[in-house]
């Protein structure tokens, strides 16, 4: 039962963290309004809540439910999705950045003011986390599936 409600969880935090950063595609605009802004930047903390349970409850299920963590370590596929947890973690430091740079206007009741570069950046690396997210369920797919 505790593995089923582990298991449970490991899917909320994936779903939390797609859907997020499906808000915040949809949501990123060139001149974003104020209310936009705060979506942005509540979207981003949301973000980095599911990013911290999605691992926490990711290593519980590696080293105490499922497979054991010699599976895991020994399987390729889980190598390569760790990685790309991880690149999908530094590409992130960019958007939280700029949306928390934003709150100097957005305590002001401001829309901030997003140079096209900038806009540019951000639809990118929100586009990279995206296809990066689903190449990590391709590979959790791939390793659940490996002998």
């Amino acid at each position: 039962m505790q593995s089923a409600f582990f298991s449970f969880l490991h899917f909320v935090a994936v779903f939390g963290l797609v859907g997020v950063l499906a808000v915040e595609w949809a949501t990123l605009g060139k001149s974003p309004t104020y209310r936009e802004a705060r979506r942005l930047q509540l979207s981003d903390r949301w973000y980095g809540i599911f990013a911290v349970l999605l691992l926490v409850v990711g290593l519980l299920r590696v080293f105490y439910f499922e497979k054991g963590s010699a599976y895991y370590f020994g399987n390729l596929f889980f190598h390569v999705k760790i990685g790309f947890f991880i690149i999908v973690g530094l590409l992130s430091i960019y958007p939280t950045v700029r949306f928390l740079k934003w709150r100097a206007w957005t305590h002001e009741g401001k829309a901030p003011v997003v140079p096209v570069a900038e806009y540019k950046a951000l639809r990118e690396v929100i586009r990279l986390e995206l296809l990066l997210v689903l190449l990590i369920a391709l590979c959790a797919a791939l390793m659940a599936r490996s002998a």
